[in-house]
Formats: C-alpha cells, sequence, structure tokens
C-alpha cells in the first residue's frame, strides 16, 4: 500500500474523506468559502501542500463548528 508524506495510505486517506464528518465539513465549507475551497484543492492537486494547508487552516479557524469537524476527523 502506497504511503504519502503523513504516513496514511491511499485507502485510509479515502476512507477518511468519505465519513460523515467529512462529508459535512466539506458542504460546510463550500457553502460558506467555496471559492477558497477550490483554490486549496487546485494547490493541493499541484502539489503545493503548504498553501493548501494554510488556506484550510485559515477556513478552519473562522468557523468552530468546522473546527470541532476537522478535529473529529483527527482522532
Amino acid at each position: 500500500m502506497e504511503k504519502n508524506s503523513q504516513n496514511f495510505s491511499m485507502e485510509e486517506a479515502m476512507k477518511m474523506a468519505n465519513s460523515p464528518a467529512a462529508q459535512q465539513l466539506i458542504a460546510m465549507l463550500r457553502n460558506t468559502n467555496g471559492d477558497q475551497l477550490q483554490k486549496a484543492m487546485a494547490l493541493a492537486s499541484a502539489g503545493d501542500m503548504k498553501s493548501a494547508s494554510q488556506i484550510i487552516n485559515g477556513l478552519l479557524s473562522g468557523s468552530p463548528q468546522a473546527k470541532k469537524l476537522a478535529e473529529e476527523l483527527g482522532r
């Protein structure tokens, strides 16, 4: 199984991304900050994880509910 720099396999990453908490978080961010989320996704796809993370962290810090969902995903 291939691992990325955070030691997640692609299978583990997909399982996390498809979880109810992740889907709720994505929907919330799309509804409130769709343009910024798209930009972060494009940067991540291009390999610029640092910039993508900075945008996502900014989005999460602006919403207590989004931050809580992200913390659930980190467990």
